[in-house]
């Protein structure tokens, strides 16, 4: 489905080189791609026949062997990742190879924590110890909840206007949140599982819904797992902010932040400028390449 500059839509084909080309990707065009598109009298569809260069993309590893990578769409404004402590929890292994993701490529990234209406006492006091993290680190953090209407009016005014990403685990409240945001809007809503308090699919491919008063969220079927793509070890490090921040300080200007002498980064751990939670998650993916 192609959305024209004057608001109509139209049923589109891609044109069979796009199919056949050697890409790394599973999908030749994704969610969010600028794309040309002509039209003949004798088909009922229109033709893609040329994809802009994009902007940025995000992207996770394909299930599909024959591919490396699925893109989940492409020139986005901003990707925020739907984040809950429970009912199911959202990981800080997760949260951060997003976050590394999307900063890879150059995509400003945000957390919402949503149902915040099932918070205990000690889940409000995490949701604070994490906002202070990524909020120091560089990330907005948003609290919401699509039952009682908190934090909505706000989020639907920062949303406006851009295209938006919505990732996160399946029952994580993204189709909820969506209708919350925009009541003309009905995604799909899902249930838990009771038995793994997992979320159930609902949404089964990625789809962009036009808000009310400007702006777009693309919604994106649940992740169980977040795969770095093409990613190298030096990398990483520019990937983290809180770290890309302190590395003029290192002793050497390729510091791993692992072993070296006068690393600033470690030092930053002894006196809180990094976080151990988030320094763990850095170690991870290092380990992972």
């Amino acid at each position: 489905m192609v959305r024209l500059d004057d608001g109509t839509r139209y049923e589109c084909k891609l044109k069979g080189h796009f199919r056949i080309r050697d890409i790394k990707h599973t999908n030749p065009v994704a969610i969010g791609d600028r794309v040309e598109v002509a039209f003949s009298e004798q088909d009922s569809h229109g033709l893609i026949t040329h994809i802009e260069p994009r902007d940025n993309y995000i992207i996770r590893k394909a299930t599909k062997l024959s591919k490396v990578s699925h893109i989940i769409a492409a020139n986005l404004d901003y990707a925020y990742l739907i984040a809950t402590l429970s009912h199911p929890r959202t990981s800080n292994g997760f949260i951060d190879r997003f976050l590394v993701t999307a900063t890879g490529y150059y995509i400003p990234a945000g957390l919402i924590f949503n149902k915040t209406d099932l918070y205990s006492e000690k889940e409000f006091q995490e949701f604070q110890f994490l906002t202070k993290i990524y909020e120091d680190a560089g990330y907005p953090c948003y609290a919401v909840s699509a039952l009682t209407g908190e934090g909505i009016e706000f989020l639907r005014g920062i949303l406006k206007g851009k295209l938006n990403l919505f990732s996160g685990h399946s029952g994580a409240g993204k189709s909820a949140l969506i209708s919350a945001v925009d009541p003309a809007l009905a995604p799909k809503t899902g249930k838990i599982s009771g038995f793994h308090k997992k979320g159930m699919h609902t949404t089964t491919f990625a789809e962009m819904y036009e808000i009310s008063g400007g702006g777009f969220i693309v919604d994106t079927p649940g992740i169980k797992e977040f795969g770095l793509i093409d990613f190298d070890k030096s990398e990483i490090p520019r990937c983290f902010p809180e770290m890309e921040r302190l590395l003029p300080r290192c002793q050497y200007k390729n510091c791993s932040h692992t072993h070296e002498p006068g690393c600033a980064v470690k030092a930053g751990l002894e006196n809180g400028l990094v976080s151990r939670l988030r320094y763990n998650s850095y170690i991870s993916i290092l380990n992972d390449r």
